[in-house]
């Protein structure tokens, strides 16, 4: 490998894009993101607890609504990029009066050809259409006559019909660390003819779109002008977080600042309780936050503790990325019914599968929320020339739906069970990299068994010694998937059994969140605790972050150069803030290309900036994508070695920033972290 200091030798490297190099300090940097949660506030002391004049003293309340247009941003906004359905959420600052008040806006979006509707949710999907299928004028939108995009409702429903032109879960292609996300590969198996686009491209027409639809509706207030937060899952990668900030900002967007949405979550309920979330958390809790969503499992542990008299809330602990949720869930019943079909000697194409998922998606939600109702027909379009014959009928049923989902994907399992894999074929058709396991019980097993000493250093929280696994005391859910009750209680079923074998009390479930509509809640509230009000959620980086350091030992044959992680910005650095490495002097190639190698962890929590390991435990560290640049010249000779010591940042966006100075004359260079940019 190829590295950033001296005694990492460079070798043949295949080069990127030359624009994804490294630049000087003059130019942009597209920086890691790593946790994006809280920014730098007003008034850290006075944010960082409840503040519980703001809840009891009316005159606390009298300041906020002080907040005037001419004194900054009117709005506090709130954006759900979600991988199903996008959400706008904002609260008026200039007329916060005795409590924070907030509004989802109803998003105008076309329905069918011809149909503008507002509704609370712009469905994440974009539609290819053939230039003869829709009539001249009939997608025309109200801020323009002739949109880019097909995006939302429309895009859901010409795409079930037609789904090789369909392009869906765009945010989760963006976190695929396999794919160049700037490039048109979605939708993923459509034939030659219908055009493809990118991840970042369809991100960013939703963006837009929520963009013209927010101005159309408020043309006095500019969004680009107003306190903006996009929330993306806590366990996005840095890449993935860093490609939705490019995309806020490729839409003018540039002010956007991103929060995790099971962050968000927590701050929409503590919103919606007026205070009397007291009541429900108490000191010592541990709160198990569960977000499934359309695209993603995300799981969160946020710690209520005490200080000073007031209550304390701490995200202690962050999940991996799990690529599984809603989406998983409808093709298993695609399946499921293929399977059906096919013994009855009925064999489909991939498109009809494709469209078959549709059908099952709205045959599920039928099923779960009525019910009275226990069979679905469906019906699978073909390509024969007679409408009848050209269809093939089936149906879903509830115990197929049961068994499927329920025993499928919140299996009963023990505490000590284990996400599981298999051994993979060398070959296999391109497609998002699933979870291997659809056991989302089995995954929260894992998740809190590895966060077993999350809490260890606060002095609130105690766990028993016995404990196999750190036990929630409280639940909050989040996202469209547990709406369905009997998804919701087979996983409080599960969860309550783990803590009953261990005679600990059941974890109780917390009330009053909007599956659908709580993240963009919580981000439009998170803009409110910005101006040093309400409740503040405290994390700093999800993870302990490393550069890898190759050692200066001579060539050996046969043997590569031992690697030595270095921390530079460990679990829960603060944004805004920066560590600097001056006594720990390192070697940097300049003009030549280099290789980059980085690494996080989210169970080492004593590392402070400086720590090397040359040593560290199966699933300890986790690498990240590695990145290959050429650092510029500046009138130095290729090749050459310059002294530096390295600093680091986390940025006011949550984005991490790699500085390499020199000792000779303080010149720098910024590390550009790769975010799979390609030409457009």
């Amino acid at each position: 490998m190829k590295g950033l200091f001296s005694h990492i030798k460079p070798d043949a490297l295949k080069k990127k894009d030359e624009k994804a190099a490294a630049e000087p300090e003059n130019t942009p940097v597209a920086a890691t993101d790593l946790e994006a949660t809280e920014s730098e506030m007003p008034d850290t002391e006075n944010t960082e607890t409840v503040d519980q004049q703001t809840n009891d003293n009316p005159q606390a309340s009298d300041e906020v609504a002080e907040v005037t247009a001419h004194d900054g941003p009117r709005f506090s906004v709130g954006i759900d990029l979600g991988t199903t359905h996008c959400v706008l959420s904002y609260a008026d600052l200039s007329k916060i009066d005795d409590e924070f008040s907030q509004q989802v806006m109803a998003i105008p979006q076309l329905t069918s050809p011809g149909a503008v509707e507002e509704k609370e949710q712009l469905p994440s999907f974009l539609y290819q259409a053939h230039e003869a299928e829709l009539a001249e004028g009939s997608t025309s939108l109200p801020w323009a006559a002739k949109p880019d995009y097909l995006v939302g409702e429309i895009a859901r429903n010409l795409g079930s019909k037609t789904p090789i032109r369909l392009v869906a879960s765009a945010k989760s292609w963006l976190c695929h660390a396999g794919v160049d996300c700037k490039s048109p590969i979605l939708p993923a198996e459509a034939p030659d003819e219908v055009e493809r686009v990118s991840p970042f491209q369809a991100t960013t027409a939703y963006l837009a779109h929520l963009r013209e639809a927010w101005e159309s509706l408020h043309p006095d207030a500019p969004l680009d002008e107003q306190d903006l937060v996009i929330t993306v899952p806590a366990s996005f990668d840095p890449a993935a977080r860093e490609l939705t900030v490019e995309a806020a900002r490729s839409v003018g967007l540039d002010q956007a600042i991103l929060l995790e949405e099971p962050q968000a979550a927590l701050y929409s309920w503590i919103e919606k309780s007026h205070g009397d979330w007291r009541n429900y958390a108490t000191c010592g809790d541990i709160i198990l936050v569960i977000d499934i969503g359309g695209g993603t499992t995300d799981l969160s542990l946020i710690a209520v503790t005490e200080q000073g008299g007031n209550l304390e809330l701490t995200r202690v602990a962050v999940g991996d990325h799990i690529l599984l949720g809603g989406d998983n869930m409808d093709l298993a019943l695609a399946y499921t019914v293929k399977a059906k079909l096919e013994q009855d000697g009925k064999r489909l194409e991939p498109w009809q599968i494709q469209a078959l998922t549709h059908s099952c998606r709205d045959a599920k939600e039928k099923i779960f929320n009525n019910a009275e109702i226990d069979t679905i027909p469906l019906v699978v379009a073909s390509r024969g020339s007679s409408l009848i014959g050209g269809t093939l009928r089936t149906e879903l049923t509830r115990e197929e739906v049961n068994r499927v989902l329920v025993e499928g994907f919140m299996p009963k399992v023990a505490a000590s069970d284990r996400p599981i894999t298999r051994t993979r074929t060398g070959l296999r058709t391109a497609g998002l990299p699933y979870a291997q396991d659809a056991g989302i019980t089995r995954h929260l097993a894992a998740f809190l068994a590895k966060q077993q000493g999350a809490a260890v250093d606060l002095k609130d929280v105690n766990l028993p010694e016995h404990a196999s696994f750190l036990h929630p005391t409280a639940v909050l859910f989040n996202g469209g998937v547990l709406k369905a009750q009997v998804l919701a209680d087979r996983l409080m079923e599960v969860l309550n059994s783990w803590l009953k074998a261990e005679q600990a009390p059941e974890a109780r479930l917390l009330p009053g969140v909007d599956l659908d509509l709580a993240v963009a809640r919580g981000a439009a509230y998170y803009g409110y605790v910005r101006k040093g009000k309400g409740v503040r959620i405290k994390g700093g980086t999800a993870a302990s972050y490393y550069v890898g350091v190759e050692s200066a030992m001579p060539a050996v044959p046969g043997m590569a150069p031992e690697i030595e992680a270095l921390c530079i910005a460990p679990f829960g650095m603060e944004e805004g803030t920066q560590e600097e490495l001056p006594h720990d002097e390192f070697g940097l190639v300049i003009g030549e290309p280099v290789r980059f190698r980085f690494f996080a962890s989210n169970t080492r929590r004593d590392d402070t900036v400086g720590t090397r390991l040359d040593y560290w435990a199966d699933g300890e560290l986790e690498e990240l994508d590695e990145i290959e640049v050429t650092l510029p010249e500046e009138g130095r000779r290729p090749g050459e070695v310059i002294p530096v010591h390295l600093l680091a940042a986390v940025t006011e966006v949550g984005t991490l920033e790699l500085q390499a100075v020199s000792q000779k004359d303080n010149g720098r260079w910024k590390i550009e972290f790769d975010v799979r940019a390609g030409e457009e």
